[in-house]
């Protein structure tokens, strides 16, 4: 997969879909170490490393989403990102997100929730349509699956918590989440995000420089967990976000409705049954 592409390329050329067959998802898992780990240098398995991929557990029982580009009469995966559903989560025993924080007020909630993950992007696309794109495709995703709440761990790429200490600050002061449903950080890697008093918070600079997918989120009113958590893995310094599924289907859904002039295909329960089949079953 290259990263050699005309800039500004017409909206018709990318789509977005789930993934249909064990070939896609290891696509999506080679764009996926492209980006963390050349790109970002996160520290990868030995097994990763030998098949340039990024995998883990969660793969082979969650949903994934891919933006494709149509080069030469072939689909290039450019963006992924991955969805696992209550559903999903409760067969496998727990969530991604569970690692690094507690999310039994948000389990035990009573809405419909689905964990996020796994976000990437090929450079050359991201000033483009693609990332408004992937929000499109979680937008039709949430809205046939009845999905109320969604969260995910958001992250910063730094594990040096004074160097993060204004925008940790901002997010605790303007976005944190209601008591009744916010997620905290595991009493052994918490990291408290009120370091700063909103007096020493310059919030306009500060939301510039967060990166494009948490300015995405908090754009959609979503709102952060209590405490971050470092990931030595990723190198990076990780919140939990939780935005409500209807902010995002209204604003992205219409927009990209009168772009695009139809809708972003779904599939239906049997077509999710074939792809649960289709794709690999166990992880190295």
């Amino acid at each position: 997969m290259t990263n050699d592409v005309k800039e500004n390329k017409p909206l018709r050329d990318i789509s977005i879909r789930l993934i249909q067959n064990e070939a896609e998802l290891h696509a999506a898992q080679n764009l996926r170490y492209k980006v963390f780990y050349e790109e970002f240098n996160a520290i990868p398995s030995k097994e990763m490393t030998r098949l340039e991929r990024d995998f883990d557990e969660y793969d082979p029982i969650a949903d994934h989403l891919i933006v494709t580009d149509k080069r030469d009469g072939e689909d290039i995966i450019v963006g992924t990102y991955r969805l696992m559903t209550q559903t999903m989560a409760n067969k496998h025993g727990h969530f991604y997100s569970s690692k690094e924080f507690d999310l039994g007020k948000l389990m035990n909630s009573g809405l419909s929730i689905m964990e996020l993950g796994r976000s990437c992007v090929m450079p050359n696309y991201r000033a483009g349509p693609v990332l408004q794109l992937l929000w499109q495709g979680i937008a039709d995703y949430v809205s046939t699956n009845n999905i109320d709440i969604m969260f995910g761990c958001a992250s910063l790429h730094s594990t040096d918590i004074d160097h993060l200490a204004q925008p940790l600050s901002y997010m605790y002061h303007n976005h944190l989440a209601p008591e009744d449903i916010r997620p905290r950080a595991l009493d052994d890697r918490y990291i408290d995000m009120n370091i700063l008093p909103p007096d020493q918070i310059n919030e306009k600079a500060v939301f510039s420089d967060l990166p494009p997918l948490i300015k995405g989120y908090l754009r959609v009113g979503a709102v952060i967990g209590d405490g971050a958590v470092i990931d030595p893995q990723f190198n990076t310094t990780d919140v939990c976000i939780i935005a409500q599924s209807h902010h995002v289907t209204g604003r992205y859904r219409k927009h990209y409705e009168r772009k695009i002039e139809k809708e972003i295909p779904s599939r239906s329960k049997e077509q999710q049954t074939d792809k649960n089949l289709a794709v690999a079953k166990g992880t190295a």
